[in-house]
């Protein structure tokens, strides 16, 4: 019996071209789909909460799956765990309503972007550090950020510049903090547009190291316009901590 099926994923995105299915790329949409036909023996979707990017990872991504199965939620993350790559890891298996839709149904999601700027470069997690050769001013990116908090047209911090849909989105909350040699940026939103993070945390490492003034971010803001905001900061920074449901 067809059983609709809720998964939480956890990924190093490194190696990966980012969430979605590619013909001859290797993503984890495309891994997730691969090792669930096997088990089924039939072709099965995998949908994502969102499309994470090329290099980016996350700890708790929400995917959902139909799936024809007797297994139960147990055997199925187990099976799943032995096939995945040592990057993959299905965290947990959870039976939901066939109506569960993990795209259709997010209410928010929560990004972490963390940037290291000590003196000794970092080799035991440099694959999810930004490493910077300046000390960003935490205090500047905060106040700059307090502009870029609400509902916003986020058309300057949209990577995709053929974006027909609405470029309006809400991010409830920016958090910047300081540990030690690392500053931490997390975003908390209803829902973020293509590489938009990446932009945002580009956008206030500018301010930070005072190429800019904070009120500026308003001007990009107004501008709606890719070239007025920052560069997309690297993937390796990004990881995607949980979705709200």
């Amino acid at each position: 019996m067809k059983q609709n099926y809720k998964l939480t994923v956890a990924y190093d995105g490194t190696r990966f071209f980012g969430w979605e299915r590619q013909p001859d790329a290797d993503t984890i949409q495309g891994k997730l789909e691969s090792v669930l036909s096997e088990l089924t023996g039939a072709p099965v979707e995998v949908i994502g909460a969102g499309r994470t990017d090329a290099g980016v990872h996350a700890r708790a991504m929400t995917a959902s799956a139909v799936l024809d199965t007797d297994r139960s939620p147990e055997e199925i993350r187990d099976y799943m765990n032995r096939y995945l790559p040592d990057a993959i890891a299905v965290r947990e298996v959870k039976p939901c309503a066939q109506r569960f839709h993990a795209r259709y149904n997010a209410l928010g999601k929560t990004y972490r972007y963390t940037c290291f700027d000590g003196p000794v470069k970092p080799v035991f997690d440099r694959r999810y550090v930004t490493v910077l050769d300046y000390r960003p001013d935490v205090e500047r990116m905060r106040r700059a950020a307090a502009y870029l908090e609400g509902e916003h047209d986020f058309a300057s911090f949209c990577g995709n510049p053929r974006m027909k849909k609405s470029t309006v989105r809400t991010v409830d909350a920016i958090r910047i903090q300081r540990q030690r040699d690392r500053v931490i940026f997390t975003f908390h939103g209803s829902g973020f547009l293509q590489n938009m993070v990446r932009i945002l945390v580009g956008t206030l490492l500018e301010v930070g190291r005072g190429y800019w003034e904070p009120e500026h971010v308003q001007e990009i803001l107004a501008a709606r316009d890719r070239k007025q905001a920052g560069p997309t900061a690297p993937p390796e920074g990004l990881c995607l901590m949980k979705v709200d449901y």
